[in-house]
This record gives structure tokens, sequence and C-alpha cells, in this order.
């Protein structure tokens, strides 16, 4: 059995590195907006979207390389491209909104692919898609800092006007709100948030820090008051887990903070089942 000694060592050991302390940060202050941002995503169906938006970053991210300009720039600009063009696509087609989708990320994830080998970047693939945690530096902590800020400062000042907005947006209409705003308000602070996640998770898996963390918080509540807690909760445990367990087994950070959600996510749903068997046989025992 580990004493107690050899437990502390193991604890702290992924701690005493200045980039282990900083992959630790930046891992935290994405899982925050992810979090807060998946739960009106989950209320949404928009999960499809989500994916579409992370898959669309990536010509834009190789687009800010030929420019020259800093890769969050492109990513957003992509990312918003992305949003704009399927809705107008919706609004304007008989076609269903998830195969609009399906065809504008597999066009633009393509198009990226095609210019990724044109341009032949010294940039690594495998970083854009899978993320590169442990070589984060300044500049990305204060942009995952940033897009922290902003996205906690909109939810504290407009997460009563977006739950409307996500519940009934009929309603919302009709008792005056701006309803266009907060639908392409929300879609750009998604956007943003998958910038963010660009370092973290990369393109490929930042869509389950936007999903998983929502669909957790609804499984175990169907208050927006405690499913947002419970969200960021989430999300924060898996990116301290992850970060933490892929020191100890020479692991990719990205995936195993994935790899904490999905297994969260099935906990999640054995105790919404275990709490429906309770109630049905509670409900039984009352008849």
């Amino acid at each position: 059995m580990m004493d107690f000694a050899a437990l502390s060592a193991f604890l702290a050991e992924p701690f005493s590195a200045g980039f282990m302390r900083q992959a630790f940060l930046v891992a935290q202050l994405v899982a925050i907006p992810t979090a807060l941002l998946s739960c009106f995503m989950v209320l949404r169906g928009w999960a499809l979207l989500g994916d579409a938006i992370s898959h669309a970053v990536f010509p834009g991210v190789v687009i800010a390389y030929i420019l020259g300009v800093p890769f969050g720039v492109g990513a957003f600009a992509a990312g918003m491209g992305c949003a704009l063009a399927a809705g107008y696509l919706q609004e304007n087609s008989r076609i269903r909104q998830d195969t609009l989708l399906g065809v504008v990320f597999a066009g633009m994830f393509g198009l990226g692919l095609v210019l990724y080998r044109a341009v032949d970047a010294n940039v690594h693939l495998e970083h854009i898609l899978f993320g590169d945690l442990l070589g984060v530096g300044p500049k990305d902590l204060a942009l995952s800092g940033a897009i922290a800020a902003l996205v906690v400062l909109v939810m504290a000042l407009r997460w009563r006007d977006l739950a409307l907005h996500a519940f009934d947006p009929v309603q919302a209409r009709v008792v005056g709100l701006p309803v266009r705003l907060l639908h392409y308000g929300l879609l750009a602070l998604i956007s943003l948030a998958i910038v963010g996640a660009l370092s973290t998770a990369g393109l490929v898996l930042a869509i389950a820090l936007l999903i998983a963390p929502g669909a957790i918080g609804f499984l175990l509540t169907r208050r927006l008051s405690r499913m947002l807690p419970i969200a960021v909760a989430a999300n924060m445990l898996a990116a301290l887990a992850g970060v933490f367990a892929s020191y100890h087994i020479d692991s990719a950070p990205g995936p195993t903070i994935v790899l904490c959600l999905a297994l969260m996510f099935i906990a999640a749903m054995l105790v919404s089942r275990w709490r429906q068997n309770q109630a049905r046989a509670a409900g039984r025992a009352g008849a």
C-alpha cells in the first residue's frame, strides 16, 4: 500500500514543473466558458452546430497563418462565417438543418486540409486538431483568460434572457427581447470559446468541452440555475483530472480531458437512471 509520503509526492509531482502549472491553469480557463455555453447549446439542440463551427475554424487558422495574423483572428472569423452561412442556408432552403450543417462543416474542413497542404505550413497538423496544452505560452494564457472573463460577464448579465430565448424564442420576441442579437451573440461566444479551446483540446475535441458538461448537468437537474454550476464543476474537474492523469500515463492532455468527460457522462447517466427507478418504486409504493 502506498504510504502518505509517496501519495503526497504522487499528487504534487505534476505541479512541480512550470509548464504543467500553466497547463493546469489554461485548462481551467477554457473549462469555465465552454461549460457555461454548453448548457444553452444542449437546451437548444445545437450539438451539430457546435461541431460544424469547430471544424469550420480550421481553414481560418490556415488563412491566418498565410496572412501572418494571430490564429485566433482567423479562427473566430471562420467560425462566425460558418454560423452565418448555415443560418442563411437554413432560411433559404428546404433542406433540414442537420443536413446543411453536415455539408457546411465537411466542406469547410476539406477546404482547410487543401489549404494546409498547399501552403506547406510548418505548424503541426496534430497540434491544430488535438491541441498542444503543454506548449501554451503567455499569449495563449492571456487569450483564454480574456475569453473566460467575457463569457462569464455576459452570462452574469444576460443569462435569464438567454434562458428564455433557449426555452421559448416566440415568448422572448413577444416580451421585447432582442432575439436576433441574442442568437448571433450566443454564436459569437461559441466561436470565441472554440478559439480558446484550440490550445487545450484542438478542433476535433473542442466539441466535447462544449457539449458534454451541459449534457451532464441536464441529466442531473432540470433547473438551469443548477445546471450551470454543475456543468462548470464537471468541466473543471475533468480538466484537472485529465491534465493530472496525462502526466502520469504519458498521454496527450486534450484527449485525456475528453475521456474524463465521457466517463463523467456515463456516471451521470447511471445516476439519472437510478433516480428514475427510485421514483417509479416510490410511486408504486404510494399507489
